[in-house]
């Protein structure tokens, strides 16, 4: 038997700086990336307006999210004092900020993915 299930899918931008420590290679030095964020929501059953998720809503998520990394440094940002601001690292952020405001009855988030270029990304779930 097959689970039905239904996606909304969300893709946006940023650009910030960042460099990653305990690297070898040119990562390690300062340098920006201008990100691509695809977010994604699932859910088994629609509103009775026959919606999954208000695609406002989750734009409107993703924007005040990304207000935080947007033309940043994202090094010096408290989340990341610890952490590399690794592609991995920052699609797990964005998730954990996102699941807060999005998740319902009726959707949860599934993933997040940080293109930092048009052929490399990371992908962060929980299941």
């Amino acid at each position: 038997m097959s689970q039905k299930l239904f996606e909304v899918k969300v893709l946006t931008d940023f650009a910030a700086a960042h460099n990653l420590f305990d690297f070898r290679g040119k990562c390690e030095n300062l340098h920006g990336h201008n990100w691509k964020v695809e977010v994604v929501l699932r859910g088994s059953r629609l509103q009775d307006n026959g919606i999954l998720k208000d695609f406002g809503e989750v734009k409107q998520a993703v924007r005040e999210t990304l207000e935080d990394l947007d033309h940043k440094y994202l090094n010096q940002l408290p989340y990341f004092e610890k952490s590399n601001p690794s592609s991995e690292n920052i699609a797990r952020y964005i998730f954990d900020r996102l699941a807060v405001k999005l998740n319902d009855d009726n959707c949860r988030l599934h993933k997040v993915s940080a293109w930092e270029s048009a052929d490399s990304c990371a992908t962060y779930m929980e299941f």
